[in-house]
C-alpha cells in the first residue's frame, strides 16, 4: 500500500471461526490486523464492518487529542456501534472514559514506523524513529519500515459514550 513496506509478525492460531485466539494485547496491535482494520474502515474487536449511517466511531483516550485542532490523527481502528461500549471498559488507555470521534470524513493519512538507511560502515541500520505521523507524500516513505496505518479524521464530532449511543439509537 502506496511502496510502504509493512513490518511482519507472526499470527496467533485461529479457531474454528477464523479468528485469533489469544488474550488481547492492547498496547500492541499487531501490525498487519491494524493496517488491515484501519485500510478497510472495519471494527478493532471484531472485524466488522465499522461505518455507520452516521459516520465512523473512532475512540481515543481521555487525554490523547487537543479537541480544538481541525484535523485529528489517529493510529487506532474504528469500533462498530456494538463494540464501542466494550472497548471503553476493557482497553487500560480509554481509562473507561473515551473521547468518541464521529467521523464523516476520515483519508488514509500516512504511517508510524521506523525510518532506515545506511551507517557510516554501509551498513543498513535505524536512523530515525519519529514520533509522529509521516504523511505518504513525506520524502522518508520508501525507506520506512511501517507497523502502523494513520487516518486523518477532519470532518468529526466529539461526543461521549452516552451521546454516540442516542445518535446511533435515534438513527436506526
Amino acid at each position: 500500500m502506496q511502496n510502504v513496506l509493512w513490518a511482519r509478525c507472526e499470527f496467533n492460531p485461529v479457531d474454528r471461526h477464523g479468528m485469533p485466539t489469544g488474550e488481547p494485547q492492547w498496547k500492541l496491535m499487531h501490525p498487519y490486523r491494524q493496517m488491515m482494520t484501519m485500510r478497510t474502515l472495519r471494527c478493532q474487536v471484531c472485524s466488522g464492518p465499522a461505518r455507520t449511517s452516521l459516520g465512523i466511531i473512532f475512540l481515543a483516550g481521555p487525554k490523547d487529542e487537543d479537541l480544538a485542532r481541525p484535523t485529528i490523527c489517529t493510529n487506532q481502528p474504528p469500533v462498530c456501534p456494538k463494540h464501542v461500549r466494550a472497548s471503553a471498559v476493557l482497553c487500560p488507555h480509554l481509562e473507561k472514559n473515551p473521547v468518541v470521534f464521529l467521523a464523516r470524513s476520515a483519508p488514509l493519512f500516512g504511517v508510524h514506523g521506523a525510518i532506515y538507511g545506511l551507517d557510516a560502515d554501509n551498513q543498513v541500520r535505524v536512523v530515525a524513529r519519529p514520533d509522529h505521523a509521516l504523511p505518504f507524500d513525506h520524502p522518508n516513505i520508501p525507506t520506512v519500515l511501517a507497523s502502523q496505518l494513520i487516518r486523518r479524521l477532519s470532518s468529526f464530532q466529539v461526543m461521549d459514550l452516552d451521546e454516540v449511543q442516542r445518535e446511533l439509537s435515534a438513527a436506526a
